[in-house]
């Protein structure tokens, strides 16, 4: 069964609107339940067997067990617990899952790069956005550029002309790239005897 198939039901109790929010926009095709706690769901509702719940639980709360639903089989039910902050990482981890799990099945084997990037840059932006961070666009992409350089330089072992042809620059705009950017060049010795 896939995780986003009409069959795959799951319950999400949590007062966060934004992990609600993120919990079905991940199962978009799944049967996805919302409430607050459990005292807000009706009594077939709390009858029902889920393939997930997922659980917030409140500051300062340690009773694990108390939190969760009394009619979970946890042997057929996934069960997330924690605060706001985990459920929140767990749902983007999960989203990427079902992302993966839905590429497979279109005959591609993994994510794009670009869905990729924007999992993982996503809490980046939005702590720059509620912090001072500014100049966030060349921040970016000297990060993005510094690995993909020396990333490249690695692949053709030192060599600047292979280099700057594989990543699309001019040879002197890559060197100046390196020079920017502190990218150490260490040729190999194979690459150097072919060029004397």
């Amino acid at each position: 069964m896939s995780l986003t198939s009409s069959g795959f039901s799951m319950l999400v109790l949590s007062g966060d609107p934004e992990i609600q929010s993120q919990f079905k926009q991940a199962f978009k095709d799944a049967s996805v339940t919302v409430a607050k706690d459990m005292s807000a769901l009706s009594k077939d509702m709390m009858r029902r067997s889920f393939d997930a719940v997922i659980v917030e639980l409140k500051p300062g709360s340690s009773d694990r067990a108390t939190a969760n639903p009394s009619n979970i089989d946890l042997a057929h039910t996934m069960v997330i617990t924690g605060s706001r902050t985990v459920l929140k990482r767990a749902s983007k981890f999960m989203h990427m899952l079902v992302r993966k799990n839905s590429a497979r099945m279109n005959g591609k084997d993994a994510l794009s790069l670009e869905d990729y990037l924007e999992w993982k840059m996503g809490d980046f932006v939005k702590g720059m956005r509620h912090g001072s961070g500014r100049n966030l666009h060349p921040m970016l992409i000297t990060a993005i550029e510094r690995p993909l350089i020396t990333r490249a330089l690695q692949e053709t072992k030192g060599n600047q002309i292979q280099a700057a042809e594989l990543l699309g620059l001019n040879r002197n705009t890559l060197r100046k790239k390196i020079h920017d950017l502190h990218i150490p060049v260490k040729r190999s010795r194979t690459a150097k005897i072919r060029e004397a």
